[in-house]
């Protein structure tokens, strides 16, 4: 009798106890999901074909006149004309864009060159913007340098109180 007992608890141990100890299972879901059911071998085709859809279109969303010469034709037409200055920013940057959209089309030996220049202009940018931060305080250290050098020839040349 005892022996049943024995193999039998032996028997649930390994077939429940021992297999959640060495592959745990998940928590259950909540009560408040609901199990979506599979779907069709045709239902994951138009799955499968909206998003190739979409990340096709997601790889032609600005990437220059070059491209797609009769969407920007649209556009300058339909936009006021902008002032000389904003219209000369704005070329500079589509010809940045335009430069780098058409260096991906030609692959990696035409992307190189293109990124180095955007990436030269970058850091060009960033020591400029150094060289003049540094300046300017510099000439803030000279002035209080100057108004302390003044404070203390002041105080040198003054006759010493006397004490009463």
């Amino acid at each position: 009798m005892k022996w049943r007992l024995v193999c039998r608890k032996l028997s649930d141990y390994v077939r429940y106890d021992l297999k959640e100890i060495a592959f745990p299972s998940s928590f259950p879901d909540p009560p408040h999901i609901k199990k979506r059911r599979k779907l069709t071998w045709h239902e994951r085709f138009l799955v499968l074909k909206e998003a190739s859809r979409l990340y096709a279109a997601s790889w032609v969303r600005d990437i220059g006149p070059e491209l797609r010469p009769n969407d920007y034709k649209k556009d300058e037409d339909s936009e006021d004309k902008p002032s000389g200055a904003q219209k000369a920013g704005k070329e500079k940057e589509l010809s940045t864009l335009e430069d780098l959209a058409v260096a991906a089309r030609g692959g990696l030996e035409t992307l190189r060159p293109a990124l180095q220049r955007l990436y030269m202009m970058r850091a060009s940018a960033y020591t400029d913007a150094l060289k003049s931060f540094i300046e300017g305080y510099q000439e803030g250290v000279q002035r209080v340098m100057e108004k302390k050098g003044d404070t203390t020839s002041q105080k040198m040349g003054d006759p010493p109180e006397k004490m009463n």
